[in-house]
């Protein structure tokens, strides 16, 4: 039986047409690694000689979405005497660069002479193929970047890796089609993606309306109305009462952060919940690391209840979740702490004022952390709360769970329609730089010789 030679190319190249050549990218651009010039040397970097625009990673979130064509302006620059004392080089406008650590698999052009640093390899373009081909290349082989990347937390595709790759080489004219087709293609759909997304945002600023208007105001339009005396809540239902947090939590069960998580995962033990678990979709037992339960004997301070809430005090600051009855002995960590509600006091309803303005109202402008974002407890002690009795407030938590469900249900389809859309997105490119759909050449005259 015989082996074609498409046999030997990586999965992703296998179906290109039979006369497109698949060379080592290797032998038809010149691969050029960046580089950082040292830093100990203080005269490399005199900013007034620091002219040479220096794309880093500190940059890469101008390729993270795949639609910015050309490299914009860098964080920083870097002189001519740290290239010349340095494995870095300046190249020409025209070079295709790809990250390959820590971000892994984001690649633009360079608009102008540029040098990298280490973090990227960049492809200096030979006659036999254009630089913008090669752009959608790279953003049509996401899969083989998957497929070789190294590393659990610092992800890296090393250069024996890169020296192998392969790229489809049809005619120039042939990739000036297909990258023309794919310019036009995708900017179609990333501004349908756009409107989605903008309508995700109008529904986020609807759901906050709801849940501030409800928490603050109640559900009778026609009853009298004072002044709370708190700027981000207004005006209040007659008959309501403004409290602090800690009067409406339980007496034996006060507002509590939670402990530095104890060691390793532990199969069988005690969950851990943190602040990155507060998400959407509320609490889950299958998604937290567990500790083990002799040391868990000495916090028993900051243990969940079923209708306790977690609420985020650092990192994540300001999302909240309610504790299911299968978490109840569950624990925290430190950058999570633990509302109680008490007796008489509605779980729901208070889960709403805590995702609502009423928290973030009063915890914003008493946050600390430059890198680390959160709130002390002692803060989160005194929050106002505007508090009806006990009967309004399961009224108030009934209606947004049918309001808020409903906006739920929208957002959610919307959400797939996105991902899908995303995911048609990718799988067009591949397609389109492999041959699997037919894209018009240009005429003769109009194309590139």
């Amino acid at each position: 039986m015989s082996v074609s030679t498409r046999d030997y190319l990586p999965a992703w190249l296998r179906g290109v047409p039979e006369d497109w050549p698949t060379p080592l990218l290797r032998l038809v651009a010149r691969v050029e690694s960046g580089h950082t010039p040292s830093r100990s040397h203080p005269e490399y970097w005199i900013p007034d000689e620091c002219t040479i625009p220096w794309f880093s990673l500190a940059d890469i979130w101008q390729l993270r979405d795949g639609r910015q064509t050309f490299l914009g302006e860098t964080q920083e620059m870097v002189s001519p005497t740290g290239i010349a004392n340095s494995s870095a080089r300046i190249l020409p406008a025209g070079t295709v660069v790809l990250s390959r650590t820590a971000s892994v698999g984001f690649s633009g052009i360079m608009p102008r002479e540029m040098a990298t640093t280490q973090d990227f390899v960049n492809f200096v373009c030979g006659p036999k193929l254009m630089p913008r081909f090669l752009l959608w290349v790279f953003r049509g082989m996401t899969s083989e970047f998957d497929r070789i990347r190294m590393g659990s937390t610092h992800q890296t595709i090393y250069m024996p890796d890169v020296m192998q790759f392969r790229v489809p080489t049809p005619s120039i004219r042939l990739q000036t089609s297909i990258a023309d087709f794919l310019d036009r293609k995708t900017a179609a759909i990333d501004a349908l993606i756009g409107k989605k997304e903008r309508l995700l945002e109008l529904l986020t600023e609807k759901r906050a309306a709801l849940i501030h208007q409800a928490v603050t105001k109640g559900l009778d339009p026609d009853v009298p109305m004072k002044e709370s005396g708190v700027p981000w809540i207004g005006e209040i239902p007659e008959h309501w009462e403004v409290k602090r947090l800690y009067q409406v939590v339980a007496t034996y069960r006060q507002v509590m952060y939670g402990i530095v998580l104890p060691g390793p995962h532990f199969e069988g033990g005690v969950p851990i919940v943190k602040a990155g678990n507060c998400v959407p979709g509320g609490l889950r037992l299958s998604k937290l690391r567990r500790t083990d339960p002799k040391i868990e004997e000495g916090y028993v301070r900051s243990r969940l209840m079923p209708d306790d809430i977690v609420f985020s005090i650092r990192g994540s600051y300001g999302s909240a979740a309610i504790v299911p009855s299968d978490l109840e002995g569950a624990n925290l960590t430190q950058d999570a702490a633990r509302i109680s509600p008490a007796s008489g006091i509605v779980s729901r309803w208070l889960w709403y004022v805590a995702t609502s303005s009423v928290f973030s109202g009063y915890l914003n402008p008493r946050v600390v952390g430059a890198t680390v974002k959160g709130v002390n407890i002692w803060d989160l002690k005194r929050v106002l709360v505007p508090a009806p009795d006990s009967k309004e407030q399961a009224e108030i938590a009934d209606w947004l769970d049918v309001q808020i469900g409903s906006a739920a249900r929208i957002e959610e389809a919307v959400q797939t329609q996105i991902t899908r859309l995303r995911e048609y997105r990718q799988a067009l490119i591949t397609a389109a730089v492999t041959g699997q759909i037919e894209v018009p050449d240009l005429p003769e005259k109009e194309g590139v010789a």
